[in-house]
């Protein structure tokens, strides 16, 4: 049976392309959320630019006919723009005049739902919303409603890239020696999976390798004895890390996980071995979203750089923990800058990353939890010949309202990217800051 599907302002905000995302079912959207959408046009963020993408497309499927009569959808469905009647819109105005405008809107939104409803209660009505409290509302005055997520995964279910394996002794030592173990018939890997490989017969035994699909092996990963810039690895899950992080075939890097895990730190000092020891990129390119990415930094005093230095300081506080640097030595002068003034490393917001092509760089973005699967999109897109690109993050610590612990950017990648030759994910667990970072980041 085909539904009427009613949806919310910030699921088009969050992705335009959400309008031929419902199959053959009718897709509504009150004028309320035509409204709202004409408030974000003139917007320089990301939520700007999937504003004036959605203002288009209904404008294209408008010269196709009447879009109050509904309007055939390349997908097969139709697109309807909902009217409240006079009385109904008075009535509404009048019972939301003390609240804000966008409680208001949320109200019209929900109330021109609910008049679909009774006005047609043949096809059933479904909600469309990413605001939580919004759902909880809508269900509460007996509307169906639902998130917009068109590959809804439970964050159990995400790519962890990294799992254990139970092999022959013979393989083991395989292992051991460098030659590479088969990877057993029937074994669910993907490229350039992690694994702790344990004897079957003694548990105790294990080597630590990755899975070479094309290859049809498990190899050893690399034995880092020495320091990579003064970092060894502490667990299983470091060593996972800086080996994808080290290795040039691997372009893409995704690494995941809570605070204090070292996943920012062993980044940074594996760009620095990258690029001041052994010279393969140019330069470590390290930046963080600036919370919208995409919102001007401007109306602050200072330039560029002392804008940034607020957001900037967890990179700058790893870099100079990195170079040893001591309390007197900052006061005498010497920092991260020595590094930014050789060429070595350049700090820059992702703000105007757009339109940039960038070759041969060691690039890092931090945080990257709090962008969208688009940003982050545009983001890699930028990646020139030679380039490699590490993202970090911590998918629990989200500031961005428009994502969530499974649709952020960062797992996306994760996700999407697990099949490719050229990228490996490493989720952490261990916390390793402090032993009091690590029972507060499990006791709180």
């Amino acid at each position: 049976m085909k539904k009427h599907f009613v949806l919310d302002t910030n699921v088009l905000l969050h992705d335009p392309n959400a309008l031929v995302g419902f199959d053959d079912n009718v897709v509504c959207l009150p004028i309320y959320v035509i409204e709202e959408i004409d408030t974000f046009k003139k917007d320089l963020s990301e939520l700007g630019q999937n504003a004036r993408q959605v203002s288009r497309l209904v404008d294209k499927f408008r010269v196709d006919g009447n879009l109050r009569e509904g309007v055939e959808l390349p997908n097969g469905g139709t697109l309807k723009v909902l009217f409240t009647t006079n009385d109904h819109r008075k009535e509404q105005a009048e019972y939301h005049k003390d609240l804000s405008m966008s409680h208001q809107m949320d109200r019209l939104i929900m109330g021109t739902a609910l008049e679909l409803a009774r006005r047609d209660p043949s096809m059933p009505v479904v909600f469309v919303s990413k605001d939580t409290n919004l759902r909880i509302r809508a269900e509460a005055m007996g509307l169906k409603a639902v998130d917009y997520d068109k590959e809804r995964k439970d964050v159990s279910e995400l790519y962890t890239g990294t799992g254990e394996m139970l092999l022959s002794g013979d393989e083991i030592a395989r292992l051991f020696q460098g030659t590479g173990a088969p990877i057993p018939a029937g074994a669910t890997l993907f490229e350039n999976q992690y694994l702790v490989a344990r004897n079957q017969v003694n548990p105790s035994q294990s080597v630590l390798a990755r899975a070479l699909l094309k290859e049809g092996v498990l190899q050893r990963i690399v034995d880092l004895r020495d320091p990579v810039w003064g970092i060894r690895p502490r667990n299983k899950e470091q060593h996972f890390a800086l080996d994808a992080l080290l290795r040039d075939e691997i372009k893409l890097v995704t690494l995941i996980g809570k605070a204090g895990t070292g996943k920012t730190l062993l980044a940074i000092a594996a760009g620095l071995q990258k690029v001041a020891e052994e010279q393969t990129f140019v330069r470590l390119l390290v930046s963080r979203p600036i919370f919208p990415l995409g919102k001007d930094i401007g109306y602050l005093p200072g330039d560029v750089e002392e804008k940034l230095n607020p957001w900037m300081q967890p990179i700058h506080d790893n870099v100079e923990f990195l170079m040893g640097l001591s309390r007197p030595d900052r006061r005498g002068g010497r920092s991260y800058r020595e590094l930014i003034e050789m060429g070595l490393m350049e700090v820059e917001p992702l703000t105007y990353i757009r339109g940039r092509s960038i070759p041969n760089q060691y690039m890092i973005v931090d945080e990257a939890q709090n962008l969208t699967p688009h940003e982050v999109k545009t983001i890699i897109t930028r990646v020139g010949d030679g380039t490699k690109i590490v993202l970090t993050g911590d998918p629990y610590q989200i500031d961005n309202p428009y994502v969530d612990s499974v649709n952020n950017g960062l797992v996306y990648v994760a996700e999407k990217f697990k099949h490719a030759r050229i990228a490996a994910t490493v989720t952490m667990t261990k916390g390793e800051r402090s032993e009091l970072a690590e029972l507060a980041s499990n006791l709180l």
